[in-house]
């Protein structure tokens, strides 16, 4: 399967190069060539050289493979680049994996890039950085994330469920992959000089890529950051209330109220990243093994208490205060490092408990696909009773 987008200078040979490794190997398959509104005769082209070609009006890298996605009907699909920066007869190598057992399998090209193959910027910090970073949130194993040569069962592209339309569609299948728990293969391969025009815009696609994979990260987008902020922030809060010395000096008013700001902050953030989860969970069906285990265990009334719990923490040390305040005579305080704690941990109160009842609302989905799958359940055991 090749996307392409005004590739006149190259369709037809990579065309035939893919044609004969399928004769030649004596599979029965077809070359499908989705064009993505080319200008230059690329469909014109492609079809006289004998492949398949799909009409896809929409622009998009993505966009390409999901309309050539739904075309397709062979067991396997290989995709690659209509730019001859890939060896098609590579492709026996992919359908070796794919017969071994792997559901998909990714080119590495990093070993074996070519002399003005890859720009700098992407080969040394593109590249790495967003691989590495695919990895770190999704725990893939995969070298070369944004390697176009690739290939999948198409048995499995159901659960893939994939649906974004630019070039962080490289991106969603492999995540997509990983999350689904497919097994995932690599095979080195060589990555050539493109032949005309490169369509990719660096910053912009990159962009695209580390936004499609912060967002399908909660975990690394609010929960990791929320948390140590919340931390950073309780730890100095203690430092200021205790008047422990650091750097051979005590912290005082401003200390106290960046660390309040760091502790209310974070805490919303960790809320927003739980939401965030439930989302997920409840409209996407995601599966989070964190997530899960969290939702098992706690209850709307466990959120409660505890917002609950810090409201009062938060008015009883306000009463502190203004006990403190009457036994002076109503005359100066200095508790300003306890007002803000009290005041902190009060607005810390209310966020957990009111965020709560957003989880438990955003739960409700749960509940009715539970029910519903019920009273199918039931319906499909009156039917054989009858």
């Amino acid at each position: 399967m090749i996307p392409c987008l005004n590739e006149a200078s190259s369709i037809e040979r990579c065309v035939a190069q893919a044609r004969e490794i399928i004769d030649g190997e004596g599979w029965q398959g077809d070359v499908i060539v989705t064009d993505n509104g080319s200008e230059d005769g690329s469909a014109e082209l492609a079809k006289r050289a004998g492949a398949l070609v799909v009409h896809e009006p929409r622009r998009g890298y993505g966009s390409a493979y999901l309309a050539g996605f739904a075309a397709a009907e062979g067991d396997y699909i290989v995709m690659a680049d209509a730019d001859l920066t890939y060896d098609f007869g590579d492709i026996p190598r992919f359908v070796d994996k794919l017969e071994q057992g792997a559901d998909l399998v990714m080119g590495d090209r990093m070993k074996g890039i070519q002399p003005g193959a890859m720009p700098w910027l992407h080969r040394y910090v593109g590249n790495p950085v967003l691989s590495r970073t695919l990895n770190l949130f999704f725990r893939t194993g995969v070298r070369d994330a944004h390697c176009g040569m690739r290939a999948v069962r198409r048995a499995v592209l159901p659960r893939l469920d994939l649906r974004t339309t630019g070039m962080e569609f490289a991106s969603e299948m492999i995540v997509r992959a990983g999350k689904e728990q497919l097994e995932i293969a690599e095979v080195p391969i060589h990555y050539h000089p493109r032949e005309g025009e490169s369509k990719l815009s660096s910053f912009r696609d990159g962009w695209r890529h580390l936004r499609f994979l912060l967002v399908h990260s909660p975990n690394w987008l609010f929960i990791v950051p929320g948390a140590v902020m919340a931390l950073l922030g309780m730890l100095i809060s203690f430092t200021v209330v205790a008047q422990i010395e650091i750097l051979g000096r005590e912290w005082d008013l401003h200390a106290m109220v960046a660390g309040a700001l760091l502790m209310i902050v974070g805490t919303q953030t960790v809320a927003l990243g739980l939401c965030a989860h439930a989302y997920g969970t409840y409209f996407m069906g995601e599966r989070d093994f964190w997530f899960d285990r969290m939702r098992a265990r706690f209850r709307l009334e466990h959120g409660l208490l505890a917002g609950a719990l810090l409201m009062l923490t938060g008015l009883a040390l306000m009463g502190v205060i203004v006990g403190v305040w009457v036994d002076r005579g109503f005359g100066a305080l200095s508790e300003e490092r306890l007002a803000v704690l009290a005041a902190a941990l009060f607005i810390i109160g209310v966020q957990v408990f009111f965020s709560s009842f957003l989880l438990s609302i955003l739960g409700l989905r749960r509940n009715a696909s539970a029910a519903t799958e019920a009273a199918q359940s039931e319906s499909r055991k009156l039917e054989s009773i009858e």
